[in-house]
Formats: C-alpha cells, structure tokens, sequence
C-alpha cells in the first residue's frame, strides 16, 4: 500500500546510507516497473543498483558476502520497514526467467485458499530462515492493498426505485469511468471522468455523491450503500491451475544441494499442509539437478572412451588398468584441496575434476609408454621402472606444475567471477599434486607388481 512518493524517499534514504561505504561508487535506484512491461514490477518494489569500487579501495570488508552482510546491517537499522534482497544484475535476470523469482531458491505453494496460502508461507518463511546459509528469506506480497468496499443496500435502492446499475455507475466514477476517445493525428486516447483527488480520497465524499431515482430526486450514495475500508489481495498468481505463492531465499556460505536437503528437511518438520496445497522446489536448485543429471551421464562415457583408446594404443589390459588408477588418485586430491580450502563441490568443481582426470592420464601414458619401450629393449622389470622413472622424472613434473601454475592465478582470484574459477582451479591444482606423486613413485612399483604376476623375470 505504500505511495510513489514514499517509496522515492525510502530508496532516496537507501542511496545515502550506501553512499556512506568507501567501496560505493554509484547508486542508482528505479521504482516501478519500465515503459515496456518486460520488468512487471509495483512501485512497492524498488531497484537499487550499487555500482563497487575496484577490489584493491575495498576497505570495509573482503569479499563480496561480506559486504553485503555489511550493507543488510546498515540498511536494517537506517531504513526500517523494508525488505531487502541482493543479487546482481545478469544473475536477477536469469533466476527470473528459471523459477520467477530475484533469489537463489524458489519454494512455490500451490493451493487454493489466499489466506491459506499466505499463513502457510510465513511459516515456510520461519522454517527456512533456521537454516544455516538462509540469507533474504521472505515471501511473496499478495496481500496488503487497502479497499474500499461498497456493498448495495438492496432494500434502500428498491425503496427509491433506483436500479443497482445505476449506482454501479456512479461508484466506478470514483476511479475513472471511459466517456470516450481523443484522437491526436493517428494516436488515440481513452478520455475518464473521474472525481478530483480530494473527493476520491475521503470516504465521507464519496458518501455524498448523488444518484438520481426515477423522480429525479438525488439521493446520496451513502443511503444507498454501505462502505467498509479494508485490506485485500494485492495480486493473485496462478499456474499449474491452481492459485501459488512463492518463498524466495538466497544462499549464502554454504553449498546449495546441502542448503536445500535441510531447507526440505525443515519444511517437511514444522509446516503441515493441507489436503489439496503442494510445494514445488525451484531456482538455480534445478540448474545443479539437471547439470547432475548430465555429468553422471557423461563422466562415465568419457571414461569408458578412455579406457577404450588406452586398450587400443597398448593391445593389453594391464596398462591400460595401471594407467586409470590415476583417475581417482587425482579426484581424491581434488577432494582434499576443496576440503582445505572449505569450498562444497559445485559444478564448476566438477568440470575440474574431468580437465585433472585427463592430465593425470596423460602422465601415465608417457611413464608407461617409456617402460614398456624399456623392456622391449630387454631390461629387467626391476630396472626398467626404475630407470624409466628417473628418465621421465623432468617430463613428469615439468607438465603438471606447468598446468598448475597456470590455474594459480585463477586459485587466488577474487575478482569478477572467481566464485566460478577458484573451485575449479583448486580441485585442477590439488589433483594434480597427487597424480603426480602417484606416477612418479607408485605407478613404477605397480608397474613391477603387474610384470610379475604374468611373468617369471627378476625382481
């Protein structure tokens, strides 16, 4: 129910509190929605675009959630009566076109009831604000807006002989009644009669409007109706044929797939609905579910290419074997590394893990290439590993801190998109540690264990 006017002195108070941080260059706000509806939007909703400083005049905090935690802080305490929820521009976008909403998550409850469904979102709402990582938890507005309600005092109109059409008409001049069209050149106009601001805003007013009966008296319009201000719905949205209102949250701190497993979780626990009402998940949560879906069909064909081109370049399964154990030697580092650095596995992490896979690959092929090339020269298996290791001990170390210096930059970084590349970098860098140890010191031995068992040579 707010204003136009208040909200411009709400965003208006918003830019000088965020004006305040040194790390603030510019901010810009839009109330409303745009002369093309593509950002359907009331003028209770309010966008606030902060354009940063670069990273290195950052003073107040040194990452961007904490910086927001330190503008929610400022915010709440200087702007009261808002609720706020902070996203970036492209990504606002995107969530939009996925599940509707300006956050990470979106919770939709279907249902029938609008009073139903706005009791059962607070408590949504109540239930995943415990949650560890919930961040800018709140539910959807649909109710709220003020009404004036004019309900027909039948027995009076039948009294005056008047018709209920009659005093329909009358109230829907209250906001504006079409009396016709203005047309300028080859543009046209709906021309409304409607009462002055004054008389529109008093109820007292609108009581004195007068409709006139058949005998062409004019009776006030308070004697022939009631009024009863109250509040009411401020929309209603509908899909899947049914009524819904959604619950939006943001992620902060924490992985997503973990943050939604105890969001349902606590849903499930402390909110009972009724027969007929549903919930449906949504939000970047489907983009991780259906990228899921894709990696646990692809990892495994990419493997089994692998293993395929490997028995073909060796006619023989035994390297081929000894060769893939650097596979999960190098995801095992890669698991450690996120570990350290207290990152959760993301998609990104997981791309890391396929570019690690066919670099530890790699290294075995030429370690075990190079021994077997020894041994057809007729060294014995003892030697042939040892002497094979040494010699390739350069190539093997040169190639991987090659790669890993390479993704260094991307381990460390904190500027645009590094939520993207340090999970990747990290899992590259760490499983490369390990595959190396793995094909310097281990592979060789193996190699002599797997001779051995096929073949009586000196050990």
């Amino acid at each position: 129910s707010v204003s136009l006017t208040d909200s411009v002195q709400s965003t208006t108070l918003i830019e000088k509190t965020l004006k305040k941080f040194p790390e603030v260059d510019t901010v810009v706000s839009r109330t409303g929605r745009a002369e093309i509806a593509t950002d359907p939007m009331g003028v209770e909703t309010s966008d606030i675009y902060v354009i940063l400083k670069s990273y290195d005049k950052w003073q107040t905090a040194h990452s961007r959630e904490e910086l927001i935690a330190a503008f929610d802080k400022e915010l709440t305490r200087d702007v009261p009566g808002n609720i706020f929820s902070y996203s970036q521009p492209i990504e606002l976008r995107m969530q939009e076109l996925i599940a509707g909403v300006r956050s990470d998550v979106a919770i939709t409850l279907y249902g029938d009831d609008l009073d139903v469904l706005r009791d059962k979102a607070d408590q949504i709402v109540k239930a995943v604000s415990q949650v560890p990582g919930a961040a800018d938890v709140k539910a959807e507005q649909t109710g709220g807006l003020p009404y004036l309600r004019v309900q027909i005092r039948r027995d009076q109109i039948a009294r005056y002989g008047i018709n209920a059409r009659d005093v329909l008409d009358a109230v829907e001049t209250i906001g504006g009644k079409e009396a016709g069209e203005v047309l300028e050149g080859e543009k046209r106009f709906a021309l409304q009669v409607r009462f002055r601001q004054q008389d529109r805003d008093d109820v007292q007013q609108i009581g004195n409007i007068k409709v006139a009966d058949p005998a062409g008296r004019l009776i006030p319009l308070s004697e022939l109706a009631d009024f009863k201000l109250e509040e009411g719905p401020a929309q209603i949205s509908r899909s899947n044929i049914h009524r819904r209102i959604s619950v939006e949250a943001n992620v902060r701190g924490r992985d997503l797939a973990g943050f939604i497993k105890d969001a349902q979780s606590a849903v499930t626990r402390n909110v009972s609905l009724p027969p007929g009402y549903f919930l449906e998940w949504g939000g970047q949560f489907e983009n991780l579910q259906s990228a899921t879906r894709r990696l646990a069909i692809v990892i495994p064909i990419a493997l089994l290419l692998i293993f395929v081109l490997l028995f073909m370049t060796f006619k023989e399964g035994k390297p081929t074997l000894l060769i893939l154990l650097n596979v999960p030697v190098a995801a095992t580092g890669g698991i450690f590394a996120l570990a350290a650095r207290g990152m959760p596995f993301s998609i990104s992490a997981a791309i890391g893990f396929i570019a690690v896979s066919g670099v530890a690959v790699m290294n075995g092929v030429v370690l075990i290439t190079h021994l077997i090339a020894l041994r057809q020269q007729g060294l014995p298996t003892r030697e042939a590993a040892e002497r094979g290791a040494m010699e390739k001990m350069r190539t093997m170390i040169l190639a991987p801190l090659v790669a890993g210096l390479g993704f260094l930059p991307m381990a460390v970084s904190s500027s645009t998109g590094a939520e993207v590349q340090r999970p990747l970098a990290t899992v590259v860098i760490g499983g490369l540690l390990t595959s190396t140890l793995l094909t310097l010191f281990v592979l060789p031995s193996l190699y002599r264990w797997f001779e051995a068992r096929g073949r009586d040579v000196e050990l």
